[in-house]
């Protein structure tokens, strides 16, 4: 039996192929997409390769057995549309690949609001251009909020809006079925795995209901706000993002098979996650649980991490996807994943190489030092972060000889070459 993540590279975002079942009977999920430029490059050569490794010739398409979307966001679902798109601009039997379902929360969905409502809100704020995912460049919040990374984080979450619907839209011209094993429903943290087939099940832990609804609550109190005295863009969404959108409406999902373990956090905020396996059986309370592999959350932002998180969910492997954009995966992450695990064995996965990382981290850190300098400037309380120090900031200051011990690893994902993280049976291509 097979139980393999397939780790693509995917710019700032998200893109993983699990394989499972057997050689003679292989199933595949395909979780998340990327943003632009990534399907071309990364997913559909891969998914050549597969279907190519199976045998499978010209008007035999590639199974998907599940298409899953983490959230509603760019970094996630862009290159999912570019797939429904090849798809739809070729005739049935000339589709290289098949999808049977996808899982998929639409915003609207989430939040109980008609599309109407929140793209009005949306274009209200922030112009015809954010429901193609794109925002201004002024599009933050007061210098006083919590934290600007928060904000835009939930801001890319309203401004994919569209791009959830086109989604729905695209798999309902391509005869798949919508969260068909959830009766069509919006899919939330429930204890009962769900049998796969190919010795998989897979068990939601997020998210979680309660959470939603409060969500819905905070999100309807936005729309009236916007209805009554819409807020100028420096200053939208700045009393309702509380780190919700993002976190609390992404899928979290426990893989199982044969003894073996992956956790798949989409954007999840850690104590949520934590939280949710909790609410299903899978994380006694005030005790550990061990992975085989973790997709560490959010592209390892350090906002949706605490030291607490990687001391209760342990693995042998830790994903992190990102390009260094948005200064993703971020230092601090890496610092407490050390902190709490200290010299166990384990393997951390990047997408990129180190160098490409921080070349990216260094260029967001010093935007948003300026920008704080200009609030700064301009009568704000908080104090601009100092300059970029290598020592302090650089994961290859970081990652320096010494860091590794015995049974511990970095590994690079290639630019071409599959990077497959194999716990049963090796996948062979």
């Amino acid at each position: 039996m097979r139980l393999s993540l397939d780790v693509r590279r995917a710019r700032k975002g998200d893109c993983l192929l699990l394989h499972f079942g057997s050689k003679n009977e292989p199933g595949l999920v395909l979780i998340d997409g990327g943003p632009s430029d990534v399907f071309a490059p990364q997913l559909r050569p891969r998914l050549i390769e597969i279907k190519d490794a199976r045998g499978l010739g010209e008007g035999q398409p590639l199974p998907i057995d599940v298409l899953m979307v983490s959230h509603v966001d760019d970094d996630h679902i862009k290159g999912i549309l570019d797939l429904t798109r090849e798809l739809l601009a070729k005739p049935k039997g000339a589709r290289a690949f098949r999808v049977a379902t996808l899982w998929h929360n639409t915003f609207d969905d989430v939040i109980g609001n008609t599309p109407t409502e929140l793209t009005a809100a949306l274009t209200a704020q922030f112009g015809a251009a954010s429901l193609a995912g794109e925002l201004p460049g002024d599009a933050t919040v007061d210098a006083d909020h919590e934290d600007d990374e928060v904000v835009a984080s939930s801001l890319k979450v309203l401004a994919s809006i569209e791009q959830g619907h086109r989604l729905r839209d695209d798999a309902a011209a391509l005869e798949i079925d919508l969260n068909t094993e959830f009766n069509g429903n919006l899919i939330l943290a429930d204890n009962e795995a769900l049998t796969m087939g190919g010795g998989l099940t897979l068990t939601i832990a997020g998210p979680m209901k309660p959470e939603l609804l409060d969500l819905q609550k905070k999100h309807d109190e936005w729309l009236k706000q916007q209805q009554k005295t819409p807020k100028p863009p420096g200053a939208a969404l700045a009393a309702y993002v509380d780190k919700s959108v993002p976190n609390l409406s992404s899928l979290v999902v426990l893989a199982r098979s044969n003894g073996k373990s992956i956790l798949l956090t989409g954007d999840a905020r850690g104590d949520k996650i934590l939280q949710g396996l909790e609410t299903i059986g899978a994380l006694p309370a005030g005790q550990t649980m061990h992975v085989d592999v973790l997709k560490v959350p959010h592209h390892g932002s350090s906002n949706n991490l605490t030291r607490n998180f990687f001391e209760r969910i342990t693995a042998d492997h830790y994903v992190f996807s990102g390009d260094g954009e948005h200064g993703n995966p971020e230092r601090e992450s890496f610092e407490m994943l050390f902190k709490a695990r200290g010299t166990a064995r384990f393997a951390i996965h990047l997408t990129y190489d180190i160098d490409h990382i921080d070349a990216l981290r260094k260029a967001d850190w010093e935007k948003e030092q300026t920008k704080e300098k200009a609030r700064k400037a301009a009568g704000g309380k908080k104090e601009p972060r100092a300059d970029w120090l290598p020592a302090k900031q650089s994961l290859a200051s970081f990652f320096a000889p010494g860091r590794l011990t015995s049974g511990q690893d970095l590994r690079i994902v290639g630019k071409s070459t599959p990077h497959v993280i194999d716990l049963l049976e090796p996948l062979g291509f």
